[in-house]
């Protein structure tokens, strides 16, 4: 008898549960917001001709469609709010992607001393005002190819969940070095102030250790591994830029990197050491100051990108000019590579050697990526050349072709646009007018 009352006292809450279910748009939430982009010039596909009068849709962060004309709000398929954003004097073109970036960091007069003054968590908190102006600035996504700690991990995974405004990051984590290596950051100080690096620092000697740094940088979330081939213009050391791993080392972490799923970015500015990686398999090399008809041999042979970094070359070469920005060994290394850079570049694209954009912001100022297209355009690459560097060649290096690169339904709308058409003018990528990145508008002027 209880069990009846009991029963009868809670069918009108069935009921209005049953009504509520009945009631509730397919999936249990709202109708998505449908926005249409009305494009005046777009460009859906770097190195296709762009379309005047265009409309993207975009609805849940994805392209929907993409058609001609101006699609009147009536017509939007889809149902729900939908919203127009009037891009009418724009030229419209997909975010744009920096595949060298070092978002936790950035140079400065006082950047030894941070190193040991500043916290992981400094670090993370300089990553999202860095993160922030590098979206700004049209890049809608980036390969941070190193960064201390967790830092570079934890901005990755605050961006993914919405908690600060920053581009799509593939983190590499701590690039994996010998010791005494570029990437080994102990060069200069007491050693009695950082503790000994260890394989989860990247630091590595030997096939096995190499392994096990590669596997350890996976464990911690590495999205790609970052390697150092030769020395760098920045370790305070004065061992050259020339190869410091040897080529069974050099094969070891790709191998690794490879069977882990992960693709392999190179430092390399020493002919013997571009041509060692290339030789080993990596998918990309970083600077490539010194290569020579070998290493173009090789890229061509293994269709391994270049990524000049043209940005960081000027950088260095301009700081190096101030008396005591540097310290001797970094300044004679910033004076000798820096102006070599863009010969480099003119010489690898005259052969056919395929370029993917990278800047390796953090040498230079975060949000003044775009300074790179007109640094290649000067070492002979077309304006459109440089715009594929940026975004269809990007893609495929971070191996994100169905993702990003290009505007097409399915796609992640990451979408810019400038006041003016940046295939007359390069310098327009400059200042964009307007950025979203997965359908969320974080600039429109």
């Amino acid at each position: 008898m209880n069990r009846a009352r009991g029963i009868a006292r809670l069918r009108p809450v069935f009921v209005a549960l049953l009504c509520l279910v009945a009631l509730a748009p397919s999936g249990g939430a709202a109708l998505a917001e449908t926005l249409l982009l009305h494009c005046g010039e777009l460009l859906a596909t770097p190195g296709q001709r762009p379309v005047r009068e265009a409309t993207v849709i975009v609805r849940d962060g994805r392209i929907v469609d993409v058609r001609d004309g101006y699609l009147d709000p009536t017509q939007a398929p889809g149902g729900g709010e939908v919203r127009v954003i009037d891009l009418r004097d724009r030229f419209v073109l997909p975010g744009l992607i920096d595949c060298h970036t070092h978002l936790t960091h950035e140079l400065a007069p006082d950047s030894r001393l941070r190193a040991v003054e500043d916290s992981d968590a400094m670090s993370a908190l300089r990553g999202v005002a860095y993160a922030r102006r590098t979206l700004l600035a049209g890049f809608t996504t980036v390969r941070n190819v190193g960064s201390r700690g967790d830092a570079g991990f934890a901005l990755r995974d605050a961006i993914n969940q919405g908690l600060v405004p920053g581009p799509r990051i593939l983190e590499a984590g701590r690039a994996i070095t010998p010791t005494g290596g570029h990437g080994d950051h102990t060069h200069g100080y007491r050693h009695d102030i950082f503790d000994i690096p260890t394989q989860m620092q990247g630091v590595a000697d030997g096939v096995d250790e190499c392994r096990r740094a590669v596997r350890s940088q996976v464990k911690r979330g590495a999205d790609v591994i970052k390697l150092t081939a030769t020395g760098g213009v920045l370790s305070a050391t004065a061992a050259g830029t020339d190869r410091q791993f040897f080529e069974d080392e050099l094969e070891a972490i790709v191998e690794t990197a490879h069977l882990l799923g992960r693709k392999v970015a190179a430092h390399a500015h020493g002919t013997d050491g571009v041509n060692a990686a290339l030789r080993a398999g990596v998918d990309s090399i970083e600077h490539g100051t010194y290569l020579d008809d070998e290493s173009i041999r090789l890229f061509l042979e293994t269709g391994a990108f270049l990524v000049p970094t043209l940005h960081a070359g000027d950088t260095v070469a301009r700081l190096a000019e101030q008396d005591g920005y540097f310290v001797p060994a970094v300044r004679a290394k910033a004076m000798e590579v820096g102006p070599r850079m863009q010969g480099m570049l003119a010489r690898a694209h005259a052969a056919g050697v395929r370029i993917a954009f990278g800047t390796d912001c953090g040498v230079g100022t975060h949000g003044d990526n775009a300074r790179e297209f007109q640094l290649m355009v000067d070492a002979g690459m077309s304006h459109v050349e440089a715009i594929i560097a940026a975004t269809v060649n990007a893609a495929e290096l971070l191996g994100l072709s169905d993702e990003i690169g290009t505007i097409e339904p399915g796609k992640a709308a990451d979408i810019i646009a400038t006041r003016g058409s940046p295939i007359d003018e390069v310098a327009q990528l400059m200042d964009v007018a307007f950025v979203m990145r997965a359908g969320v508008v974080h600039k429109n002027e």
